[in-house]
C-alpha cells in the first residue's frame, strides 16, 4: 500500500506488560518506515505504567476488566466507537476476539496475530488484510515484528530499547545517595506470578551468599501483595538495600539503567535489564525459553536450549536439571500452585556464576 497514506496507526496489545513492553521493536520499525506516523496504543489497563514509558506512542486506549459491572460488551462497544476507522493501520500483537476486532474497528487496513486452529480463526483470515499464526515455539519479539515483514518493511536484526523520564532519574540518584550507595546489582525475587517465584529459603540463602561478594545489592519490586510478602522476609545484611515498593517503573528502569547487572526472576524487570544490555542472571521455571528467554541485543535472539546453567552473550539463565523443564505450565497443576522445578536450582551454583563475572569485571 501506499507508504506516504499511513498517517495514523493504531497497535493493539491485550496480554501482559512483557508483551507490552516487547512491543518497541515493531514500534520503532513503523515509526522509522512511515515517517513518524501518530502511532497510539489500546492496551489492558494494567499494562497502563509500562505502555507511558514507550516511545513514538501519543494516545493510550485501555480496556478495563475491572469495570465488569458495566458489561464487558458495553466496555468493548465503547472503545469501538472510539476507535472506529480513525486509524489508516491497525495492528493486533494479540490474537484474541476482542483484540482482533479492535483493529477491523480502527482501520480498513488491519493486521493481525491469529490462532493456527482454523476453526477458531477462519472469520479473522476472511476479514483482515493480512494475519500471521501466533507461533509460540518463536521468540516474542520474532512474534511482535513479523507485521513488518508482512508490511515488506522487514524485522531486520531487532533491538529491544527501554526508556526513563529525567525526573525518574534524579529521584533515582537522591535515593543512592541517600543509602551510600555506587556501584550495585539489582536483585528482583518477585514477579506477577507466584509460580515464578525463586522459594524463600532458597532465595535468604542466596541473598546471604552474595552479600560475600562485597557489591551492594539493591533488592527492587512492587507495591503488589506478593512483592510486599517478599519484602517481610528479606534477610537484613550490610550490602543488601531494600527498596520494593519505594519506585515506579520509570524510577526503576532509571535505577536499573544505573546498575552493573540484574539477578532475579524471569519478569518484566528483567526484560528491561536485558534491554540496556545489562549482565542478567535469570531464574527460571516452567516458561517456555523458546517465546520468553531475554532477548540478547548483541546477538538479535533469545534462546530456546534446556540447560541447567547456560549462558549467551550477556544472559545466564538458571533452570532445573528435570525432564519436564520447560513444561509451560502455570505452576506443576497449572493453576498458579507451586513449580517444583524452582526448588531444584541451587544457591550456590547461582552464586558461582555472578561471583566468576564478577572476578572479571572488576
Amino acid at each position: 500500500m501506499d507508504d506516504c497514506r499511513i498517517k495514523r496507526i493504531l497497535i493493539v496489545v491485550q496480554r501482559s506488560n512483557g508483551d507490552v513492553f516487547l512491543s518497541s521493536p515493531l514500534i520503532e520499525g513503523l515509526f522509522r518506515a512511515y515517517g513518524n506516523p501518530q502511532i497510539d496504543l489500546l492496551i489492558n489497563d494494567d499494562t497502563l505504567a509500562i505502555a507511558r514509558t514507550l516511545p513514538h506512542i501519543e494516545n493510550i486506549y485501555q480496556f478495563s476488566y475491572k469495570d465488569e459491572d458495566k458489561g464487558l460488551g458495553a466496555i468493548t462497544f465503547h472503545l469501538l466507537k472510539k476507535i472506529a476507522r480513525r486509524y489508516d493501520m491497525s495492528i493486533s500483537l494479540t490474537a484474541s476476539d476482542r483484540s482482533v476486532m479492535f483493529a477491523l474497528a480502527a482501520s480498513g487496513f488491519s493486521i493481525s496475530a491469529v490462532d493456527a486452529s482454523n476453526k477458531k480463526s477462519w472469520w479473522k483470515r476472511l476479514l483482515l488484510s493480512h494475519h500471521y499464526n501466533f507461533d509460540s515455539t518463536r521468540h516474542i519479539i520474532e512474534n511482535n515484528t513479523t507485521p513488518l515483514d508482512l508490511l515488506g518493511i522487514g524485522s531486520g536484526r531487532p533491538v529491544v530499547s527501554s526508556h526513563h523520564s529525567s525526573s525518574a532519574a534524579e529521584n533515582i540518584e537522591k535515593m543512592l545517595d541517600e543509602h551510600g550507595i555506587s556501584r550495585f546489582v539489582i536483585f528482583h525475587p518477585g514477579a506477577q506470578y507466584r509460580y515464578k517465584v525463586y522459594p524463600e529459603t532458597l532465595r535468604n540463602r542466596l541473598l546471604e551468599e552474595l552479600n560475600t561478594l562485597g557489591i551492594a545489592l539493591v533488592v527492587t519490586g512492587s507495591k503488589s501483595a506478593l512483592d510486599l510478602e517478599i519484602k517481610r522476609s528479606i534477610p537484613k545484611h550490610n550490602n543488601i538495600h531494600d527498596f520494593i515498593g519505594e519506585t515506579t517503573i520509570d524510577e526503576f528502569i532509571a535505577l536499573s539503567d544505573r546498575s552493573l547487572a540484574y539477578i532475579g526472576a524471569d519478569t518484566l524487570n528483567m526484560h528491561i535489564a536485558a534491554s540496556q544490555n545489562k549482565r542478567i542472571f535469570a531464574i527460571y521455571g516452567p516458561t517456555f525459553l523458546s517465546m520468553w528467554s531475554p532477548w540478547c541485543n548483541a546477538l538479535h535472539a533469545g534462546t530456546r536450549v534446556n540447560k541447567p546453567v547456560q549462558t549467551y552473550g550477556n544472559i545466564t539463565l538458571f533452570q532445573a536439571d528435570m525432564p519436564c523443564v520447560a513444561c509451560g505450565k502455570a505452576g506443576c497443576d497449572d493453576h498458579h500452585g507451586i513449580s517444583e522445578c524452582l526448588y531444584q536450582i541451587d544457591p550456590l551454583v547461582i552464586k558461582k556464576e555472578i561471583e566468576q563475572w564478577l572476578t572479571t569485571f572488576r
